[in-house]
């Protein structure tokens, strides 16, 4: 009898074990933790929409679009459905060019569906981008029309260059011509523009120009990147769009030159997109406008880049590329876009000639910034930045000053020092065309 008992203790025990084992392993099937979504963003602009879902773990996704009408619909795995997620909704306001609602709720056990209602055809880029700086993973979408924006089609359709307010971010606009007539665009009417350049002050030998001068002012960062932050809070992009907007001001008052933005507003522009846009138009010189930033509160002054070939001039300037050259990464890039166009600008060609103009631009600038403010540097410095790769225009960057510096982040939240900046810059930029006049072109825009 006892050896009987024994006998079903024995057989109940390892039931038991059994069973305990199958719960255990069974558990991550039943019990997998759900994704948190930390934060959403939505970044309307006329060239697109952006929308990022930030997260602690990456976020499985697959999505689809769907007509009549147009939808995006993003099914996310094992995501929460909860406020911070749903808050996407709310975000998405009247203005936003592209979508004209949102909608979130569970689809099925363990996928969270989002539908966005479009206001036009479109054609979206999903992707997630890897944790930088403050950032965790980011699911990105973006919004873009089917039809992208022609830059050079929104120029030729507004009537002056002075009521180009945005330039290279315009919206697509509505053609006032007869519809029957031909609509190819007037490439060569601006060249054909007999124009003046006035020379400014304590400039020699002024110059006749035959033709409308074209500069691409680029504000930098944007968007997901907000650039350097003061210790006031004052945040780099806003400074730098600022500032870009009133270059732009001054440069269409001036009957023979024009102003476009690469961006004209708080969204995010790839490095290698800002110079492809500044080619589109076949710009005649490039200006990035930024506000320095250093570990040490008292390191104050303006500055001006060049590009360099053989390394940085200096650690600092070495350092501060390095931190430019950051912002695709933390302004979110997509790495599975596969642009030829945008290769061929990057190529690492020889630019000799190129950055010979741009030190004499920069130090035209560099002279004018002196005189409103200490120069961080008396000289031009040189560094390897990515904005400045464009193989055929002149270009700089300008860092207007320290927003890290307390009395520095002051001055430039205060408008009217902003205006003194871009006076001093479009100055510069006078300075240089008095004495390099563009050369004549047989069309507007680079191939």
């Amino acid at each position: 009898m006892f050896g009987a008992f024994k006998f079903r203790y024995k057989a109940l025990a390892s039931i038991a074990r059994i069973g305990f084992l199958c719960f255990v392993f069974a558990q991550p099937a039943f019990a997998q933790p759900t994704i948190k979504i930390s934060a959403t963003r939505v970044w309307p602009a006329a060239e697109y929409t952006r929308i990022t879902l930030e997260s602690k773990q990456p976020i499985s996704f697959n999505h689809f679009m769907v007509d009549n009408p147009e939808r995006m619909v993003i099914d996310l795995e094992n995501v929460d459905l909860d406020a911070t997620l749903a808050q996407i909704v709310g975000k998405i306001g009247t203005g936003d060019p592209y979508i004209k609602a949102a909608r979130v709720g569970r689809y099925k056990p363990r996928v969270v569906r989002l539908v966005l209602d479009l206001k036009t055809e479109a054609k979206p880029a999903v992707f997630i981008v890897k944790p930088y700086g403050e950032y965790g993973y980011r699911l990105v979408l973006d919004i873009y029309p089917a039809r992208p924006i022609d830059p050079l089609l929104s120029l030729m359709q507004i009537d002056t260059p002075n009521d180009a307010a945005a330039g290279l971010s315009a919206a697509p606009q509505t053609p006032k011509a007869d519809p029957k007539a031909d609509k190819t665009p007037p490439v060569v009417a601006q060249e054909e523009k007999a124009v003046s350049l006035r020379k400014p002050k304590n400039v020699k030998d002024a110059l006749d120009i035959v033709r409308l001068v074209t500069v691409a002012i680029d504000a930098g960062h944007g968007g997901e990147d907000p650039g350097a932050k003061g210790r006031q809070g004052t945040l780099e992009k806003e400074v730098t769009l600022s500032i870009a907007k009133r270059v732009k001001a001054l440069l269409d008052e001036e009957e023979n030159m024009r102003g476009v933005l690469t961006r004209d507003g708080d969204y995010f522009v790839p490095l290698g997109t800002r110079v492809v846009k500044a080619r589109k138009v076949s710009a005649d010189l490039f200006v990035s406008i930024h506000a320095d930033a250093f570990v040490n509160p008292d390191a104050r002054g303006s500055s001006v880049f060049a590009l360099s070939e053989n390394g940085a001039s200096s650690a600092a300037a070495r350092w501060l590329a390095k931190r430019e050259n950051d912002a695709d990464l933390i302004g979110g890039v997509n790495l599975d876009v596969k642009d030829k166009y945008l290769k061929q600008t990057l190529l690492d060609l020889s630019q000799t000639a190129t950055i010979n103009d741009s030190m004499k631009l920069a130090k035209a600038v560099l002279s004018e910034l002196g005189g409103i403010n200490k120069l961080h540097k008396g000289a031009v410095e040189q560094a390897g930045f990515a904005v400045l790769k464009a193989p055929d225009i002149p270009s700089i960057l300008v860092e207007t000053a320290f927003i890290t510096n307390p009395e520095e982040e002051a001055r430039l939240g205060d408008e009217a020092y902003q205006d003194k900046i871009a006076a001093a810059i479009v100055s510069g930029i006078k300075r240089y065309f008095a004495n390099n006049p563009p050369l004549a072109r047989s069309k507007l825009a680079r191939n």
